[in-house]
């Protein structure tokens, strides 16, 4: 049973407690990425979630490294197109201090200039790590392609330009303007009581930070092509359709027919593409949803004199798709798989924590893993074709990163 409080200041905390276990995730997120930036600071949030590692009044970076080993904690953050995490996974005996050691980061990081300086190489060669994978780099020309100069089409590593832009003043405005108390949920699950809210609500529920209104506009589906010459043995190829936004009423419908084009080895992308004709080795399809948007992904990667025909095999498979459904065996088998994954994927507290965290941030609601399970029941062949009309009726977007002009 999940546990909601609001805090006085508005910040959101959920809280699960799981009893059959000894470990305690905490986790604080941020209702802000990417999407919030411009083109002036793109990049800003992702390297903000470095920073909060380097020092704070009281704790240097290799203090607040060693706190969590100490404890055979682990500790870590990531950030999105729409929010940022830092979590730590620590045993139960120790659910306080590191809730006081990321409250200490949160609160009290310094973005001392010296740090802020080597840490600018650090996420520099991070930059230059993802643009030497093209595999990696290929989704971040489709997000171009699909939303062009929305902020849901920027990169979150931003780039090595706006990156030197950055100062500690910079950080503080970011911080004061978008970590404000109403866009943060802190999300606990594991061997922790309920009155467990009371210390993080000691830590969170009083402060403030003032800052103008973010409003993002719903963005436009713009269908653009994007190429790139690269010294690459492969070309690697990204299609993109709009999908839909979280909130969606009949997104367990898209997420049961994208299983079947490309989420899994069984899949009809996989069999056609390359059990059948051998033309990749890495060939997939994932959906992903925005707060008032979505974007599903197909990628594949196959040597480029073969790039014609992968262009022809997936067009016809998905056609094929579109036309005829699912047969009575795929969507069985999707719905056992969608439905052993999500209770696979709760055998963990960081799993509970995120999904908690997600249903609270971006819902403001939560469904029970009974209730989940039933709205994949209720999934039917109508509703497949439905959904696979509505999301495959529109033209479609391509990023491609090629040795040669294709």
């Amino acid at each position: 049973m999940v546990e909601r409080h609001q805090c006085k200041n508005g910040v959101r905390v959920v809280l699960e407690p799981i009893k059959s276990v000894r470990s305690v995730t905490i986790g604080i997120w941020v209702l802000t990425g990417s999407i919030n930036e411009n083109e002036r600071n793109n990049g800003i949030s992702h390297f903000l979630e470095h920073m909060f590692f380097k020092g704070t009044k009281t704790r240097s970076p290799q203090d607040i490294a060693e706190a969590f080993d100490s404890i055979g904690g682990q500790v870590n953050a990531f950030t999105s197109k729409e929010y940022t995490c830092f979590y730590a996974r620590v045993l139960d005996t120790h659910k306080e201090y590191a809730l006081e050691i990321l409250s200490d980061m949160f609160f009290n990081s310094t973005f001392d200039e010296a740090e802020m300086e080597r840490e600018k190489k650090v996420v520099s060669e991070e930059i230059k790590m993802y643009e030497d994978t093209p595999d990696d780099i290929v989704h971040d020309l489709l997000a171009r392609a699909s939303y062009g100069q929305h902020a849901l089409g920027y990169p979150i590593l931003g780039t090595d330009e706006h990156l030197q832009t950055f100062n500690p003043d910079t950080l503080h405005a970011y911080v004061h303007n978008n970590y404000k108390p109403e866009n943060i949920v802190v999300s606990v699950a594991g061997n922790v009581p309920a009155a467990f809210i009371n210390d993080i609500d000691n830590y969170f529920g009083s402060y403030q930070y003032e800052g103008e209104r973010h409003i993002v506009e719903k963005p436009a589906f713009i269908a653009d092509r994007i190429s790139r010459v690269k010294e690459t043995e492969q070309a690697h190829l990204c299609l993109g359709y709009p999908g839909l936004a979280v909130d969606a009423d009949n997104m367990y419908s898209l997420i049961i027919a994208n299983n079947v084009l490309g989420g899994s080895m069984s899949s009809r992308l996989f069999q056609d593409v390359r059990e059948k004709q051998g033309l990749a080795y890495s060939v997939f399809s994932y959906h992903s949803s925005f707060l008032n948007s979505g974007l599903l992904t197909i990628y594949a990667g196959t040597g480029k004199n073969q790039l014609s025909k992968l262009r022809t095999t997936v067009a016809d498979t998905i056609a094929s798709l579109a036309e005829n459904g699912l047969t009575d065996k795929e969507l069985k088998n999707s719905k056992e798989q969608l439905k052993g994954g999500m209770m696979l994927s709760m055998e963990s507290t960081n799993s509970h924590m995120s999904r908690n965290a997600k249903n609270e941030l971006l819902l403001n609601k939560h469904q029970t893993l009974d209730d989940m399970i039933a709205e994949i029941d209720a999934v039917t062949h109508e509703s497949i074709k439905n959904v696979l009309a509505e999301v495959f009726s529109s033209e479609y977007s391509e990023a491609l990163i090629a040795p040669d002009n294709q």
